[in-house]
């Protein structure tokens, strides 16, 4: 074995491609025929999307698993450790065999160079292919046509949402990104999108390739009732009296409803019954995404870093009701257009604390208030790193006021660091 501890195979994989990010199947493609020593038998759902993917792959995944069905997910990035990436059977993936796996990609790829997320894909994939598993949710990285989890042939591909976000790798409008991400549909299966005004792209390309296009609104569709809420789908199908999904905001209910979708293109072969249902999106988790840490003054932890995802968040916000200040601890990366976030949310925040992420592709503190100030924002207070400026704010804050941490999946894991160092 090249190497014994995860974290050593980590940093090699990051040094032993020369770009971090390289759109192109070819490569990966070659090196999973060479892992592959048997068909693929899971089912397989693709989720794509700028914003909702988490969400969406982790109902489906409670789902299921509730409905007693060996489930493996692939997500991304981590928050706090990279094994969350991989899950199986709802746990996250072991060191051991985590290295195992990456080994016998290295192994396979003999002379080709892979990314780092390729790496982790391709680890993935031959994971889930030897535990013996009923369905395996793939959650896209960046984009859909190219990238390394479209190598498989989704039965159901789900898109959730399609906004401004990467797009030196995507282009520079909708169309251009929906088109990107469209590329995980196939050909005479359902491609279900979440968004009620898809771009034209997406259901052209849906056309063109003759998927089985489902759009929320005109293919299936959600009522929201004082405690609960139906779901309406083709051919008669319906679901009534179901509960608010345990994660928190509106918007999940619209999530829900897509994923429900998935379900129902899915049930000849893995039949879901109400009660599972129930249960699947009352125990859903997952971390970082408008996360309540409550107390005298209360934290909310949300990865939001693009501007879709910030008008999210500041629904979200008018809707739990701080009784007090909003005070924002802010980090971001480079190539994230952190003023528009802040625009999203300015009306709402009282108080901004801004610090450098402890990242390469961190942005600086000051870059930050730079880009604050331009839109007119004076209340800044510069740190030099996040737990810095998460402490201030803190000193700042008295009781009933509201801490939200945001910007960046780092923003949010180094104040969960911060705040049980153990984890």
């Amino acid at each position: 074995m090249r190497f014994e501890k995860l974290q050593d195979w980590l940093n090699w994989q990051e040094s032993l491609h020369p770009q971090e990010i390289e759109l192109g199947l070819e490569r990966v493609r070659l090196v999973w025929e060479r892992l592959q020593t048997k068909p693929f038998s899971p089912v397989v759902v693709t989720v794509a999307g700028t914003n909702g993917k988490g969400s969406c792959s982790a109902m489906l995944e409670s789902i299921y698993r509730h409905a007693g069905y060996r489930v493996g997910c692939y997500s991304s990035p981590h928050l706090l450790k990279y094994n969350e990436r991989i899950k199986i059977l709802g746990s996250a993936i072991d060191e051991h065999a985590l290295c195992e796996a990456f080994e016998a990609v290295d192994q396979a790829r003999e002379d080709i160079s892979l990314t780092y997320f390729e790496f982790g894909t391709l680890a993935a994939l031959t994971l889930f292919a030897n535990a013996d598993l009923d369905v395996v949710i793939l959650e896209v990285g960046l984009g859909g046509r190219l990238d390394a989890v479209n190598i498989m042939d989704a039965d159901v591909a789900l898109l959730t949402s399609v906004g401004l976000d990467h797009q030196d790798w995507l282009g520079d409008d909708r169309e251009k990104i929906g088109r990107e991400k469209a590329g995980v549909f196939r050909q005479g299966r359902p491609a279900i999108c979440a968004e009620q005004n898809p771009p034209e792209s997406v259901l052209a390309y849906a056309k063109q390739i003759q998927a089985r296009c489902l759009v929320r609104g005109q293919d299936y569709s959600l009522t929201r009732e004082d405690t609960s809420w139906s779901w309406q789908g083709p051919d008669h199908s319906s679901r009534h009296s179901l509960p608010t999904p345990a994660l928190r905001g509106s918007k999940q209910i619209d999530n829900a409803a897509a994923v429900l979708m998935v379900i129902e293109s899915l049930a000849s072969r893995l039949p879901v019954s109400q009660s599972h249902l129930r249960q699947g999106l009352l125990d859903v988790r997952l971390p970082g995404r408008f996360q309540i840490i409550p107390g005298r003054v209360t934290v909310i932890l949300d990865v939001a870093h693009n501007p879709q995802a910030a008008v999210v968040l500041s629904q979200n916000l008018r809707e739990f009701g701080c009784r007090g200040r909003i005070l924002a601890v802010l980090g971001m990366k480079q190539d994230k257009d952190a003023a528009a976030v802040a625009d999203c949310l300015k009306s709402q925040i009282s108080k901004w604390y801004l610090g450098s992420l402890d990242t390469p592709q961190g942005l600086k503190a000051d870059g930050l208030a730079r880009g604050l100030r331009g839109l007119g924002i004076s209340d800044l207070h510069i740190e030099d790193r996040i737990d810095g400026a998460f402490d201030k704010a803190m000193q700042a804050a008295a009781e009933g006021d509201c801490i939200l941490v945001l910007g960046s999946f780092y923003t949010v894991a180094d104040i969960l660091v911060h705040l049980s160092p153990s984890v």
